[in-house]
């Protein structure tokens, strides 16, 4: 139903399951900042589910901007029923974080939205920038990374797509995953790097992280 890095909106009812749920397990600071996200109406993230997930609810997770003098990112895991999702969507389109990304960023960026678009190619942002656009909070770091998930529907697609990110990421830092039909994901530049189809590549899907051979996951692949 839900997919990894897919944006979720909760009602009222939701979120406030999901704090009497982390009562005790979080400071003041943290529980201040799950009101706030709530009290905004900013989306948490579809993660990995858990072993224990009840087959009505969702696993979801909040990332709290990095701290201004340490660094630290605090990440909360969060549950909640499937019936309190008011809304959902899959990850921001890279045209949709262009005004929020760093000036350094923006041209090449841009470059690289036209020639997805060019290719008829499906690539979303999630990670940093994303939370960025979304929040209006400071979360790109001078040592952030842009994480893109390219979801090709055919092997065509997949050779054009990561031809663009190797392009491409001699001016960006681009990193992330590709999507494959199935739903398993693999960062692509481990799947560049590997050397062939029997070549075995850590996969992530939504409920565990495994290994794969490259042909295996060629094989979800329609045509």
């Amino acid at each position: 139903m839900f997919a990894r890095h897919d944006l979720i909106w909760l009602d009222a009812q939701g979120w406030q399951g999901c704090r009497d749920g982390l009562v005790g397990k979080l400071d003041a600071t943290a529980q201040a900042a799950l009101a706030r996200w709530q009290q905004a109406d900013w989306p948490a993230i579809v993660r990995r589910a858990d072993v224990d997930m009840a087959v009505d609810e969702v696993c979801l997770g909040v990332a709290l901007p990095p701290d201004p003098d340490s660094g630290h990112k605090l990440r909360i895991a969060l549950r909640a029923p499937v019936a309190n999702v008011r809304r959902t969507r899959v990850p921001l389109a890279i045209d949709a974080v262009l005004a929020s990304a760093p000036e350094r960023w923006r041209a090449a960026l841009q470059l690289l939205a036209d020639d997805v678009g060019r290719h008829d190619l499906t690539f979303g942002i999630y990670g940093s920038l994303a939370l960025q656009t979304l929040t209006g909070q400071v979360y790109v770091t001078a040592t952030s990374d842009i994480d893109l998930l390219f979801s090709p529907k055919t092997t065509a697609q997949l050779g054009q797509g990561i031809a663009l990110l190797q392009q491409h990421a001699s001016a960006l830092p681009l990193d992330g995953e590709i999507l494959f039909p199935s739903g398993q994901a693999v960062a692509w530049k481990e799947w560049v790097q590997a050397s062939g189809n029997a070549s075995r590549v850590l996969v992530k899907d939504a409920g565990s992280v495994h290994l794969s051979t490259m042909a295996a996951l060629l094989a979800t692949f329609s045509e």
